[in-house]
């Protein structure tokens, strides 16, 4: 067994890794590059060694500099991790040219199903079912309309070196041609350094199921299950569990033999996953085989018990496979969902900053994987995944349950993220009854990302928000009086109790009484966009009478100023909800509703109102870059008449080419970026009339 692996990675899967080589007996060794100089996984690892700037090219990407820290530092083997050099294999060779033992499959797998169009051939060789398409690269626009033509729209276009949705664009008619072939191809060669695209099908509302498998140098191949990962945006997972509703003991063997099929095809060792695509009558087509460790691994692991990464080193030092196929025993669910710093509203842009908060949940049914705590940076450099929060369960019902119950419970503060969303698409219908497919979020998020609230549970949030004002704006030290001061001012009434004996410096003693003050209707008004809805709040030590807009409620509550949570029980039923307090506005969030509104006394309410609305119209003509990133290109011209929802320009931030739209009909009176442009957060981009 290995003594010492250097884990060529970063974040959450770098220190995931870390965790089961110590408990092997394994020193670990992590590489790092300058903004991560004090990242969590330095700071867990046993050895760091440092590789140069922010940029992954000039670091994590850099295959000399990595191999000579692992030969620097003596390990015997390097570990990939997922992403970054995980399935290069110039990388595997250079590893064992150094003398070291790569922790994955040998470089000739990695080629051939790193190639999207030499995986097709093998797979189809295999006896593995493809989808019809181009056997080979397109290269030009006609050839491109040639094969549309023959297959039948809609289309889709792929990297053939890649694959985490990069360079891929759905075709709809022959008029986005041009458009999107050029997109495909120049985020293509921006991500992977290879600007080949092909097409296939593109098959509508497909399930996306992938297959898990394991094998060693010595013939013996097993599979531990599949995994449903239909939920996703931008062709990127977001939520993904095992085992899948989708299939019956029969399609399972299918699809799975399949897979082994294909591992025996190309002489696979290791950890791997092959991926499929399930359409609506319930064929299934080969989409990709990934040669690494997957991101979403851990919900087998929870049903299997199996520690893959472990598996993975042990094969890798050349030990035998010590499971069969008959020894892989499924139990019960489990659900992945991964948190990311992004702005769903937003198109799901990558949000960057400081965590200033971050307080995951707590739970025995939960499983969290983080590479990140309270203080750290979301870096522009790399990709913005914060965490993995999983939950097992012995049905998938209890499993959603115990996941929705975490996500209510995960505070983040300082970067925009996805929790709340997360939460909304595990409390849909939809979802509950497992209708699911890769079109669920355009499908049933295709307006509000962060779906409209329901009214019963916009008054309890709204009453949440009033509390928390109420407390900020009162001190609970008012409530701690003298028996012979007053207890409060104005129409308010108290009642006393026996208090604490205060002890003076000079020896002398007095009785404070603590006293239960009642206030006769604390009056707030919350303003809601263009709504005004008034509240009230009665206090007492232990509870609150709540009066939202004509609608009462009890609220018992412990929550102290600054809790980064408010746990309750309103009207008997329990309730946890985050609340961000920004300035003048509160932000709630529970059960993947949210509101955010502002408190104001009745008097000043009607003023906020008014210049709320002037403000707006004032600075509502500005459209401003919502991330950090260089201009790829402009569609609009000053002059031009332009309608909500049209695309504007083209913005390249973190390998990803975002398309950024108008958020209101206008003329467009000043542009102030031009291609090849870099720009900051929040700078204009655009100017309306």
């Amino acid at each position: 067994m290995f003594k010492k692996v250097l884990i060529a990675n970063r974040g959450e899967i770098a220190c995931r890794i870390i965790r089961t080589a110590r408990r092997m007996g394994i020193s670990s060794a992590v590489v790092f590059s300058e903004v991560d100089s004090r990242a969590q996984h330095v700071l867990l690892a046993d050895e760091s060694i440092p590789i140069g700037p922010a940029s992954a090219t000039h670091s994590y990407l850099d295959i000399d500099k990595v191999v000579r820290a692992g030969r620097d530092v003596g390990a015997d083997a390097i570990h990939p991790g997922y992403g970054f050099l995980s399935e290069n294999e110039e990388f595997v060779c250079a590893v064992q040219d150094a003398g070291m033992v790569f922790i994955g499959p040998g470089p000739k797998a990695i080629a051939d199903m790193g190639d999207k169009l030499a995986a097709k051939s093998i797979a189809h060789k295999a006896g593995v079912n493809v989808i019809p398409g181009s056997s080979r690269a397109v290269s030009t626009v006609s050839d491109l309309v040639k094969i549309a033509n023959d297959i039948g729209y809609p289309i889709i276009l792929k990297a053939a070196a890649g694959g985490g949705g990069k360079g891929m664009r759905v075709v709809e008619s022959e008029s986005q041609i041009i458009e999107l072939f050029e997109r495909a191809v120049s985020e293509s060669a921006a991500s992977f350094g290879d600007s080949r695209v092909f097409v296939e099908k593109y098959i509508r509302h497909p399930r996306h199921i992938e297959i898990q498998v394991l094998a060693d140098n010595f013939g013996n191949a097993i599979h531990l299950g599949e995994r449903e990962c239909s939920i996703q945006r931008r062709h990127q997972k977001v939520i993904e569990e095992a085992p899948s509703l989708a299939l019956d003991e029969s399609s399972r063997a299918a699809m799975t033999d399949q897979a082994l099929a294909l591992v025996r095809a190309v002489d696979y060792c290791s950890a791997g996953t092959v991926e499929f695509v399930l359409d609506g009558e319930g064929e299934f087509y080969f989409l990709e085989m990934n040669t690494r460790l997957q991101v979403e691994h851990p919900t087998t692991e929870l049903i299997t018990g199996i520690d893959l990464v472990e598996e993975m080193i042990k094969v890798a030092a050349g030990i035998p496979l010590q499971l069969s196929q008959d020894d892989i025993k499924f139990n019960g669910w489990a659900i992945e969902a991964r948190i990311y710093a992004e702005d769903p509203e937003r198109g799901f842009i990558p949000s960057t900053g400081r965590l200033s908060r971050y307080a995951p949940p707590e739970s025995d049914t939960l499983r969290l994987d983080t590479g990140v705590t309270e203080g750290d940076v979301v870096s522009v450099f790399y990709d913005p995944l914060i965490a993995k929060l999983s939950s097992f369960g012995v049905d998938r019902e209890e499993a959603i349950k115990r996941l929705r119950y975490g996500l209510d419970r995960y505070v983040i503060e300082g970067v925009s993220n996805n929790v709340s969303f997360l939460n909304a698409i595990l409390g849909h219908d939809a979802f509950y009854r497992g209708q699911l497919n890769t079109d669920f979020i355009d499908t049933y998020f295709a307006r509000d990302r962060v779906p409209r609230v329901d009214p019963d549970v916009e008054k309890k949030l709204i009453a949440i928000a009033a509390i928390v004002h109420t407390r900020y704006s009162f001190n609970r030290r008012q409530f701690l009086l003298n028996r012979e001061g007053s207890p409060c001012v104005g129409n308010r009434r108290a009642r006393y109790s026996a208090g604490p004996i205060i002890y003076g410096a000079d020896g002398s003693t007095r009785r404070e009484s603590l006293v239960n003050v009642l206030y006769d209707e604390i009056r707030w008004v919350a303003i809601m966009g263009e709504r005004q809805v008034p509240v009230s709040v009665t206090l007492s030590t232990k509870s609150y009478r709540v009066n939202v807009n004509g609608a009462e409620m009890e609220v018992e509550s412990g929550w102290e100023r600054g809790d980064r949570l408010f746990e309750s029980v309103i009207d008997e039923k329990a309730v946890a909800a985050t609340v961000v307090r920004m300035v003048d506005d509160y932000h709630v969030s529970q059960g993947g509703q949210s509101i955010v509104t502002k408190l104001y006394r009745p008097k000043m309410a009607d003023l906020a109102w008014v210049m709320a609305r002037d403000l707006k119209t004032h600075v509502g003509n500005l459209l401003r870059s919502p991330m950090p990133g260089m201009v790829v290109s402009v569609s609009v011209s000053k002059g031009d008449s332009v309608s909500e929802g049209q695309a504007l320009l083209v913005l390249d931030a973190m390998k990803m080419e975002n398309v950024l739209f108008a958020d209101r009909n206008g003329t467009i009176a000043k542009i102030h970026v031009s291609e090849g442009v870099s720009v900051s957060v929040d700078e204009i981009i655009l100017e309306y009339d």
